[in-house]
């Protein structure tokens, strides 16, 4: 990894997508739930990190744990702002142990009290930008966020390159994008536009003029990418890290930063934060599970297997995909945004969006 993006990963500030997945049954009622269970972790995470045929970054990692441990992994998948929902929903009656967002959920998280003190072993290698100082939550997957199309029906000078070109009568229900509020990265839209618009008006004055070839909301930035690959889309947002590992079975998938007509192309870091929950049911297996997430191993699969950037700072990948990623980004410039801004007033953002666009 070049000395740009490892510069660029030690200011990155720790952090969406996501249909509703359940392995392993979860209960209301605590004295049938999973939870009573005392050999499991019960994980809600934001997706991206699980591989669709079974050979993501957690699907190792929960194996791996499992065999080490005994410890079962029981893994509910959503959008980062349904994850947190559902455990303030929850907090009469616990059941997650640990939540895995991109930011600002994380933080939202831990202002809404969903959120205790662990620091774990490890925690001490990520850079001070990238975890709570109070212990609350630490990055344990690095992540840029970025935009798809399909490079097969946009080769050569049809592939987009700004965010205008997405407002061409070519794009006609062509364009789609995770829903601001809900997931990470659809969130992550708003952010990005905001910053490279130069402010929330001509953000949401330019979004309001894409909605045109706007197919409309969705809950899931991970279900788009088929879409795009298959051609029923032809660009929407996503990840780098969750779009390089699906790129693996959906060869059509281009990864692109899009750029103000005349300016640079930018994205931002949105890594995947964890935190133990309050009052979590169990408490020792998730601590055991956060110590392994950020143990050297797990780390070094993060790039080998997940396609995504390791969070601890003394892991230094030189693998195939840690190569590959580090051109995918060379040259884009990196942003950080105000993310105490953001959780603060990301409620007033979501709803000018949704004035914008009808939505």
């Amino acid at each position: 990894m070049s000395r740009l993006i490892r510069a660029r990963h030690a200011r990155t500030i720790a952090a969406v997508t996501g249909s509703l997945v359940l392995a392993g049954s979860l209960s209301a009622c605590g004295g049938s739930s999973a939870a009573s269970d005392e050999k499991t972790v019960t994980v809600y995470s934001a997706d991206g990190l699980k591989g669709e045929n079974g050979d993501g970054w957690y699907d190792q990692v929960f194996k791996d744990f499992t065999k080490k441990t005994g410890i079962k992994v029981n893994y509910v998948e959503g959008g980062s702002g349904e994850m947190v929902q559902r455990a303030v929903r929850e907090k009469s009656n616990t059941q997650a142990d640990v939540i895995i967002t991109l930011p600002p959920f994380i933080q939202q998280a831990d202002e809404k009290g969903l959120l205790q003190e662990y620091k774990p072993k490890g925690s001490e290698q990520v850079d001070g930008a990238d975890k709570d100082a109070d212990g609350k939550w630490t990055s344990v997957v690095n992540n840029y966020f970025g935009f798809i199309y399909n490079k097969k029906e946009l080769s050569g000078g049809k592939a987009p390159k700004t965010w205008e070109d997405l407002t061409d009568s070519s794009f006609k229900d062509k364009v789609q994008y995770s829903t601001p509020g809900v997931a990470g990265d659809g969130t992550a839209v708003l952010i990005k536009a905001m910053h490279d618009f130069g402010g929330k008006k001509p953000a949401m004055d330019y979004l309001k003029k894409l909605q045109t070839n706007n197919v409309g909301p969705s809950a899931s930035t991970g279900k788009l990418a088929p879409k795009v690959d298959k051609g029923e889309l032809l660009a929407a947002n996503g990840d780098v890290q969750m779009n390089y590992a699906q790129s693996k079975d959906m060869p059509n998938l281009g990864i692109w930063f899009p750029a103000k007509q005349g300016g640079k192309p930018t994205t931002f870091a949105l890594p995947y934060a964890a935190g133990l929950v309050t009052k979590a049911p169990h408490d020792a297996n998730a601590k055991k599970f956060l110590d392994y997430l950020l143990g050297r191993k797990a780390q070094q699969q993060v790039s080998e297997i997940g396609g995504g950037f390791a969070a601890r700072k003394d892991v230094k990948a030189t693998d195939d995909n840690a190569v590959a990623l580090d051109k995918i980004v060379d040259g884009v410039e990196v942003f950080e945004p105000d993310w105490a801004d953001i959780s603060k007033n990301l409620k007033a953002y979501v709803e000018d969006w949704k004035s914008a666009t009808g939505s």
